[in-house]
């Protein structure tokens, strides 16, 4: 089926190569909630001016006063409920549960690496 079969030499329990890698945080200045007005103090708007926008629209206006390079508090959240993607653990994987679950029924490794 083109697959890797030396994925079988691997920890079942190890994550899939096609589990999610972890996201790189979301710069403060980048994250859509707060772009719009970090983009209002570059254009050089006055700071109370954006504070009171942000705060007539319900946002927190000292994210303002914060670095912009800081990572921002909407990361999306890493045990999930959020549609954030869980690793996968190789055993796991659609993608290969079926050849682990050959090996674990004693057929013999290469007659399955051979099926892959």
């Amino acid at each position: 089926e083109g697959l890797d079969p030396s994925i079988l030499d691997q920890d079942p329990e190890s994550l899939s190569p096609n589990s999610p890698k972890a996201a790189a945080p979301i710069k403060l200045k980048d994250d859509p909630q707060f772009a719009k007005y970090f983009k209002m103090l570059k254009m050089h708007l006055p700071p109370p001016a954006v504070k009171q926008k942000m705060a007539a629209e319900g946002l927190d206006p000292s994210i303002l006063d914060q670095d912009p390079e800081s990572p921002s508090p909407n990361q999306p959240a890493a045990g999930g409920g959020g549609g954030a993607a869980e690793p996968v653990k190789l055993k796991d994987d659609p993608q290969f549960a079926k050849y682990f679950k050959m090996l674990k029924m004693h057929l013999p490794p290469p007659a399955v690496k051979q099926k892959m």
